[in-house]
């Protein structure tokens, strides 16, 4: 792999699993809205995001299935921050302080970054101790 060949030895690698988005009725630029105020529940998860559902954000999950298959074995440490990211379709709303727009991709609310962070750390710590 071309990572693991330009670093140096010992290095410790990481691959971030891709942020979920929750459009839902379209697209970004088609009528899409994240217009979710509470998180979401597990059944909510799965209808929304599903593979079977063909689901709002079923690109992540399948390039995420093959990312796992692809890193496998290959020294990368896995931040899997997706699926517990989907939950929090309310943290990132199109109207977020007021104002309508139509931007779904960034989390406008505190709390979920945060928590990619914190799992970072942890991953951190368990590796080097």
């Amino acid at each position: 792999m071309f990572v693991e060949k330009r670093l140096k030895p010992g290095a410790i690698k990481f691959f971030r699993t891709q942020s979920p988005r929750h459009f839902e009725g379209g697209d970004w630029n088609q009528g899409g809205s994240c217009n979710r105020q509470n998180p979401l529940l597990p059944e909510q998860v799965e209808e929304l995001f599903s593979l079977k559902n063909n689901g709002t954000n079923v690109e992540a999950r399948l390039v995420n299935q093959h990312l796992y298959k692809a890193l496998e074995g290959s020294g990368f440490l896995i931040l899997d921050i997706t699926h517990l990211s989907e939950f929090r379709a309310d943290a990132h709303p199109s109207a977020a302080g007021g104002k309508k727009h139509d931007d779904c991709m960034h989390w406008c609310l505190p709390g979920i970054t945060d928590t990619w962070n914190d799992l970072l750390i942890a991953q951190l710590n368990n590796v080097l101790i």
